[in-house]
This record gives C-alpha cells, sequence and structure tokens, in this order.
C-alpha cells in the first residue's frame, strides 16, 4: 500500500526534516506516528499525499511513485485518500454542508445521494444543526470536526491524519476515534500522527516512533 525506500525530505535553509527513511505500510493497516514537535511526522504524511516531494529516495502508494507523479495526476490519487491536516483548507465561502459535499460532487455522485452521505457524517461529528453555518463562524475545535467530516465523507481507501484530535475535547475525540475505528474494521488503512496516548491505547494498531527524522518501531 505504502513504502518508502531510502527517503530524505530536504527544505531550503538545509533543514531535513526526514533522513534515510525506510517504512513499509500494507493495505488495511492501522499506523500511529508518535514523536516529538519538528520529528518529521507532518512531512512523511504530506510526502505520501503527494503535498511535499522527496529531495531523495522513493514514495510508493499503490504502486505509484508519488513522487514523480505529473502535476495534473496528483488529484487521482488524492480521490482516494481523506486528508485531516492542522490547516483544515476549509472553503470559507461555502456553508458547512457545502465543504463536506464537495468531494463527492467532484467525484460524480448524485447530488441528492451526495447531501444524504455528507448530513450522515455532519451527524456523526456533531455539526448537524450547523450545517448551514460558515466556517469562519466555528470554533477551533467546530472546525476541525468539519475537516474530519470532509476527509470521511468519501469513504477512502487511506486515511491520513495528523493530530486530529488536537483542538477537541475528550467526548469528542473518543467520538472521532470510534469512527475511525469503525473505517479501519471495513478495511480503510489509516496513518494518525499524534501525540494522544488515549487514541493509541483505544485503538491498538503498529505505532511508529520519529526523532529527528529518523525512524523506530514502538515495542508493543
Amino acid at each position: 500500500m505504502i513504502s518508502f525506500s531510502q527517503v530524505t525530505k530536504r527544505y531550503p535553509g538545509g533543514h531535513e526534516a526526514l533522513s534515510g527513511v525506510n517504512l513499509a505500510i500494507e493495505k488495511g493497516e492501522l499506523v500511529f506516528l508518535t514523536g516529538h514537535s519538528g520529528a518529521g511526522k507532518s512531512t512523511l504524511l504530506k510526502l505520501i499525499a503527494a503535498i511535499e516531494r522527496p529531495t531523495s529516495g522513493v514514495v510508493s502508494v499503490s504502486g505509484q511513485n508519488v513522487g514523480r507523479l505529473p502535476q495534473r495526476a496528483i488529484p487521482y490519487l488524492r480521490r482516494n485518500i481523506g486528508l485531516i491536516f492542522q490547516d483544515h483548507k476549509l472553503l470559507f465561502d461555502r456553508n458547512v454542508i457545502e465543504n463536506v459535499v464537495l468531494p463527492l460532487d467532484i467525484a460524480g455522485f448524485d447530488h441528492r445521494e451526495s447531501l444524504k452521505r455528507a448530513r450522515a457524517v455532519i451527524d456523526k461529528v456533531g455539526l448537524l444543526k450547523r450545517e448551514k453555518a460558515n466556517p469562519v463562524s466555528l470554533s477551533g475545535g467546530e472546525q476541525q470536526r468539519l475537516c474530519i467530516a470532509r476527509a470521511l465523507v468519501s469513504r477512502p481507501a487511506l486515511l491520513l491524519a495528523d493530530e486530529p484530535t488536537g483542538n477537541l475535547d475528550a467526548g469528542y475525540a473518543a467520538d472521532i476515534m470510534t469512527m475511525f475505528r469503525d473505517f479501519h474494521q471495513v478495511g480503510t488503512t489509516l496513518v494518525i500522527a499524534t501525540h494522544d496516548d488515549r487514541a493509541i491505547m483505544a485503538l491498538g494498531g503498529r505505532t511508529l516512533q520519529l526523532d529527528h527524522g529518523k525512524i523506530g518501531e514502538v515495542a508493543a
């Protein structure tokens, strides 16, 4: 499903976010990424989604070398990936439900079916009463839940989440992790960067630790 072969990512100015990373994640796996702030967790997720390109080495997703994909092919790659990042990239000229429906409309779903699925996932994250609200009027935690709803509505084969419960209170965090577990149980591959030990304990899976751009596996 996902493999890294001697992957290094160096940013302008010389900062090396990842250094010689080798990694394999199988289809249907649940993997947590842990490590200190600046360890390279966000960079690793962005390389999988082709938001960033490796400086050297090969990042492969479902047999595709995503570091070499032409720009026009990247939207097709991301149709099967749910993305939850700390900069939510919400559309502030659209309301809550329009933000969630958009990925389904782009994928060509019937609009009535899209609305039905969008309302179901909005309800799951506790925002149904705010479906007509503009994202700018939502709190940070509500914007995070909207981002999660948008990522999950298309039922992606792969979900990448960067600190998905970081802005949520304990109750909503537990609800989101339950949703993640449900997706994992039907075969979705999950890669989650988190500092939340409760989430790791609740969901199990495999834990990888990043330390200054180097990766190692945490013993169960």
